[in-house]
């Protein structure tokens, strides 16, 4: 062909192509928006209270892809699923996503809260939480988690034949960290915040909408009058620190109110310290919760499952003295236990989805994400994908035995790359210990075998988990 002929279309088909690509790289992901603020809001609170959510996202996955378009809690919203879509959120860079939750998270938890930071000012909140819930001196924590646990029991379990369990396992999650992230101890001064935590989680996901007898207006009252609490225990604990009459170790407020920066001054606001005491206490308290209750229903559904955790920890209660507290070590020993708590965690996540700000324009897969658009994502799709866990739907703890072999981005129970939980090894700790008592103590069974549960915004069981119990032998003896 004549080079000019060529010449000649390469002018004419080179604008033709970048005209193409340019509108193509511009699609909006399909999908509606729906009407507006509203959008599918209630739709997905409704799936989420039935226990569809999760069938709610498979549906909109085979009607519009991995990718698509809708409006939630009031902002247009692009919903992406997979183990690429995992990766790409958490690690992201700060100038293209931010953390955002809902609204109503947002309002309700502050807004200097690390689920609502990214970049710098993400890395060095998480910093100073890490510094006080680290391995290290979480070590140091053990023999007080292991006093309340069964002091616990004692308390709200012995002398009973029935017992709710989840709502006792929200009793103890928040005594522990009531002990650990604020200093309360038992007693009156505990009881106030305990129904408060429990007003404000019934208005966290809703539709923001501020009127009179809403969740959300309740749930923003419960708020205010917690962080006026924690406000005052701040103050206390200043002025402790001040007459070195408290230790910077002692709980998470006043490890928070001793750091200092490069320039000696301080490492955290006022403000930021009570926004994350209240983040941290939402998912040690409530999550963990969620967690225990759902090992309390699967020992009861599952006899060779029980027999492999009553087995790991009466022998490790045979290796103690009468009354001995669990040490680190006897921890490091329940492996199997751990096995079993995170399958269980594959297969019933507390926390479904998570949301992200788009700061700017930006093309994911071909499609364009508007900046002031939020992404939202629901990490946990991938727990039950078979080509990463096989037969996705089976209860096995072997899908943990060897870890390394789970790609990344692949268990999000605990977040995944630089977000991971900063509660990690408290859960670890709290859940072990916990399960070591329970099933040395006592054994049970479900009043209501075929109990179901709803997620309102967490999980919750109808009855409560109500369950017959029995003392054991050897539970009177460790």
């Amino acid at each position: 062909m004549n080079p000019e002929i060529v010449f000649a279309l390469l002018l004419f088909l080179l604008p033709l192509y970048f005209l193409l690509t340019r509108r193509s790289s511009k699609r909006l992901p399909p999908g509606s928006l729906g009407l507006p603020i509203i959008g599918q809001t209630l739709s997905f609170l409704n799936a989420m209270r039935k226990n569809t959510a999760e069938k709610w996202l498979q549906n909109r996955t085979r009607k519009y892809g991995p990718v698509s378009k809708m409006n939630l809690f009031g902002t247009p919203t692009v919903f992406l699923q997979g183990q690429a879509a995992n990766k790409f959120i958490y690690t992201c860079d700060g100038d293209t996503l931010s953390s955002q939750q809902p609204l109503s998270v947002k309002r309700i938890c502050g807004e200097r809260n690390i689920l609502e930071l990214s970049g710098l000012e993400h890395r060095r909140v998480r910093g100073a939480l890490v510094s006080f819930l680290k391995p290290e001196v979480l070590k140091q924590n053990v023999g007080m988690m292991d006093e309340r646990i069964r002091k616990h029991f004692e308390m709200h379990w012995h002398g009973k034949q029935k017992v709710m369990a989840m709502p006792l396992m929200k009793t103890l999650t928040f005594n522990l960290m009531s002990s650990l992230i604020m200093g309360i101890e038992q007693g009156s001064k505990r009881d106030v915040p305990a129904k408060l935590f429990q007003q404000l989680m019934e208005g966290l996901i809703s539709v923001p909408i501020n009127l009179p007898f809403t969740r959300f207006n309740r749930s923003l009252q419960a708020s205010e009058k917690i962080r006026e609490i924690v406000m005052d225990i701040i103050r206390e604990k200043r002025v402790a620190l001040d007459h070195q009459n408290a230790s910077p170790q002692q709980d998470l407020i006043t490890s928070l109110l001793s750091l200092r920066n490069d320039h000696n001054s301080v490492a955290l606001s006022d403000e930021e310290i009570v926004d994350n005491a209240i983040i941290i206490m939402i998912g040690g308290h409530d999550t963990s919760s969620i967690l225990l209750a759902f090992l309390i229903r699967l020992l009861a559904k599952d006899p060779s499952v029980y027999a492999g955790v009553v087995q790991e920890q009466e022998e490790i209660a045979k290796n103690k003295a009468s009354n001995e507290l669990l040490t680190w070590d006897d921890l490091g020993r329940m492996k199997y236990t751990w096995r079993v708590a995170m399958e269980s965690l594959r297969m019933n996540p507390p926390v479904f989805f998570s949301f992200r700000k788009v700061l700017k324009d930006f093309n994911y897969e071909g499609y364009l994400i508007p900046k002031g658009w939020q992404v939202m994502w629901a990490a946990c799709m991938t727990h039950m994908d078979g080509s990463i866990f096989p037969n996705p739907s089976d209860f096995d703890p072997k899908h943990f035995e060897r870890q390394s072999s789970i790609p990344p981005y692949s268990f999000m129970g605990f977040g995944g790359g630089p977000r991971i939980c900063p509660g990690y090894e408290f859960a670890r700790l709290e859940t072990l210990i916990t399960v070591h008592y329970l099933v040395n103590m006592f054994t049970w069974k479900l009043c209501c075998p075929e109990i179901s549960f709803s997620r309102d915004p967490m999980p919750t069981f109808k009855d409560g988990l109500e369950i017959e119990i029995e003392p054991k032998i050897l539970g009177e003896i460790i």
